[in-house]
């Protein structure tokens, strides 16, 4: 008789579709859960892709919300990005972001695997200078400026003024908010 665990671990799809290395940033290394960035913390991971990747529902579940995530209005340096919050059918948050176009909307229903939408290019290297933060700087100087930004929750995510952008200020996390790194892990290589 199989395990749930087994059972969940082949059912469950890695978030970009064709992505063969599924490197996931360790803790302290840039794009990891609450990375320290010095006035903010990390509130997912970061998956560096090529703008256009096609990103994939890791699990089933229902689309609760689909929205801007970052912009040029926001900060001068980002670019229009968009989010997708997923209730999986475990319980659990995903939200998909930093997104160039999503292919969803609310109260779509998800396979695992199915299409959410497509990696996007977050960062402006035209608009980031010396006086922008050192982690923005040093993705620009790694030529990561597209990626896939990951958050998991318990519960639905309220919103906050201390969250932007994929990090929150102050010293009190987002309500409910997970460490994705061991779910990814328990996903199956192909």
């Amino acid at each position: 008789m199989r395990s749930v665990q087994a059972e969940a671990e082949d059912r469950l799809a890695w978030p970009l579709s064709g992505d063969r290395k599924r490197w996931v940033p360790s803790p302290g290394e840039p794009g990891s859960f609450a990375e320290d960035r010095k006035d903010r913390r990390h509130s997912g991971v970061d998956l560096y892709a090529p703008a256009g990747s096609e990103v994939v529902s890791i699990d089933e579940g229902l689309v609760i919300e689909v929205g801007p995530f970052t912009s040029p209005r926001m900060i001068p340096y980002w670019n229009e990005t968009f989010y997708v919050l997923v209730e999986n059918d475990s319980g659990l948050f995903v939200k998909y972001a930093e997104l160039e176009a999503t292919v969803v909307n609310p109260g779509h229903r998800l396979s695992s695997g199915d299409p959410v939408g497509r990696v996007g290019s977050v960062l402006n290297p035209a608009k980031i200078d010396e006086d922008s933060p050192a982690y923005i700087r040093d993705l620009i100087e790694r030529e990561r400026p597209s990626m896939l930004h990951l958050e998991l929750y318990s519960s639905r995510p309220e919103p906050s003024q201390r969250y932007r952008g994929g990090n929150w200020f102050g010293e009190e996390e987002p309500k409910g908010l997970l460490d994705p790194t061991e779910l990814l892990a328990t996903i199956k290589k192909e």
